[in-house]
């Protein structure tokens, strides 16, 4: 017997069960590529829809760096590529490079 997405996402961890997953998705930018450097800026999604955050809704990051957020359970699905700057625009103001997208999956069955 196959397995169906559906399934998968309504089916408890023994097969029985409710669960509803859905997603929540943490975007931050680092100082540098590496995961251990801190926290310039962030974004946060609520797909359960549990909480509304917005753009500049706190001072404070959610995380000190992306390490921090990983130890805190969130799953890193996307890294920042490396490119570097073109030559004469070392020194351009421009887009936050180091975007790092993380996500968890939150059950919201009762």
């Amino acid at each position: 017997m196959s397995t169906t997405t559906e399934q998968l996402f309504t089916a408890g961890p023994d097969g029985a069960g409710e669960q509803v997953l859905r997603q929540r998705v943490l975007v931050l930018y680092l100082a540098t590529s590496a995961l251990d450097s801190s926290v310039v800026g962030w974004a946060n999604y609520d797909g359960t829809g549990q909480t509304s955050p917005t753009t500049g809704d706190s001072d404070e990051p959610p995380y000190d760096t992306g390490v921090a957020a990983l130890r805190d359970g969130w799953r890193l699905i996307q890294a920042s590529q490396l490119i570097p700057p073109y030559p004469g625009h070392e020194y351009d103001v421009s887009f936050l490079k180091h975007e790092f997208l993380f996500e968890k999956l939150v059950n919201v069955a009762g």
